[in-house]
């Protein structure tokens, strides 16, 4: 069974969606490792909750490149063969990149190529767009310039504001990744 590694720096909502999807037997996965950069991470407080091993280190004050191979040690010795960033709000180094090449999974509040980078609901919004919605990519190392594994659409609706599109979008993430996964790693179901 394929063993993921997932990597948040907040509240963990696509992390655990894609949780509840391995759980009922939509993607042929276990979930290895919960790694955050964030101690106080709401998301790891689900981890614990679900019995998930989880590895926890401030990234404050330490350079990229070396707390990533913290990261990468912790991740291999978990056993971790994909690796899925769930609002994990660090750039990786090249080395990460190359450790976990093509096996790197990133989901994304916007079409991309369009507004990429931080803010992206906002950014659609502002343009005045009347359709978003979210990427699934897989990460090089360029800031959301992966290829594109799967997008949704989702309508922008008179009188949106940047808070009711993104909850949307967030729906949207939330059936779209674990979809994804399922995809790239195989179903238990039949």
């Amino acid at each position: 069974m394929t063993r993921l590694g997932i990597l948040l720096s907040g509240r963990g909502s696509n992390f655990q969606a894609i949780h509840r999807a391995v759980e009922r037997g939509e993607i042929e996965a276990e979930i290895a490792l919960v790694v955050s950069n964030v101690p106080e991470a709401a998301g790891l407080k689900y981890a614990r909750e679900a019995g998930l091993p989880v590895w926890t280190m401030s990234s404050k004050g330490v350079p990229r490149a070396e707390f990533d191979r913290k990261v990468l040690e912790a991740l291999r010795e978990a056993g971790v063969e994909w690796v899925c960033l769930a609002g994990y709000m660090r750039l990786l180094s090249p080395e990460f990149i190359a450790a976990y090449a093509g096996r790197i999974v990133n989901i994304h509040p916007s079409l991309l190529p369009s507004f990429p980078g931080l803010d992206a609901q906002e950014q659609a919004f502002r343009h005045g767009v009347k359709i978003t919605g979210c990427t699934v990519h897989l990460v090089d190392e360029g800031l959301d310039t992966g290829p594109i594994l799967a997008q949704s659409a989702v309508p922008v609706l008179e009188g949106d504001t940047v808070e009711s599109l993104s909850a949307r979008i967030l729906e949207a993430e939330h059936k779209l990744y674990p979809a994804t996964m399922a995809r790239l790693v195989g179903s238990r179901k039949q």
